[in-house]
């Protein structure tokens, strides 16, 4: 019984002990060796880090490649909008690509294999270069006859009639530009030549040479 006890001591005791020795300051240590004396220690940032902006936020500095109103960044934002830029697509109703091209429109520009088309990154963007020479070639009256001209509360760019014919074809823009918009042809998701013309105005498409006879060549 006494055992026990002082056991029960004993132990405690000496665990306390260890950690005292574990937890308490080695005096053999020299502060020197840690001194900070001589070190330029500045914690003070400038006014124009400071205040990034009223709500204290950083902005990263990412890079993104602008585009803007470029033919690149037309063929890319309508990409986008066809396909989310993916070369491999095919929708429900058959269309295919990055760019969403039908059967019959590619056989007008000299494409006769699609399989061969919707596996080869290269002819996709010449078969668009191709297709928006052929339309503009196509359009070329009603681009200088309405270009610039409010329809049906959209300002008619060239940019957005070529959107428009690769969406519907440039047969369905000529009655929406000549009817002043009471044609306004949607495709089977619901984008109509209204919503083509407004959202892919005002891009730089002069690169694009109207062509009769467009066809793609690798």
């Amino acid at each position: 019984m006494i055992k026990d006890s002082v056991k029960n001591i004993v132990i405690p005791f000496s665990i306390c002990v260890l950690m005292a020795l574990a937890l308490y300051p080695d005096s053999s240590l020299n502060p020197e060796t840690y001194s900070t004396e001589g070190l330029e220690l500045n914690y003070n940032i400038s006014e124009d880090l400071a205040m990034v902006n009223q709500d204290h936020a950083v902005k990263h500095n990412l890079f993104t490649p602008h585009l803007g109103k470029s033919f690149e960044g037309f063929k890319e934002a309508l990409a986008f909008k066809e396909s989310r830029g993916n070369y491999f697509t095919v929708n429900t109703l058959g269309y295919l690509g990055k760019y969403q091209f039908g059967a019959e429109t590619l056989k007008l520009i000299g494409i006769y294999t699609p399989n061969q088309f919707l596996y080869n990154p290269e002819l996709q963007e010449k078969a668009f270069i191709a297709n928006a020479e052929r339309n503009k070639w196509v359009l070329r009256k009603d681009i200088e006859r309405f270009e610039g001209k409010l329809i049906s509360g959209v300002k008619i760019t060239e940019s957005g009639i070529l959107a428009a014919a690769h969406l519907a074809g440039p047969g369905n823009v000529k009655k929406f530009l000549r009817s002043y918009g009471v044609n306004n042809l949607s495709d089977a998701y619901g984008s109509s030549v209204r919503y083509y013309m407004k959202r892919f105005s005002g891009y730089d498409t002069s690169t694009i040479t109207p062509d009769k006879k467009a066809r793609v060549t690798l």
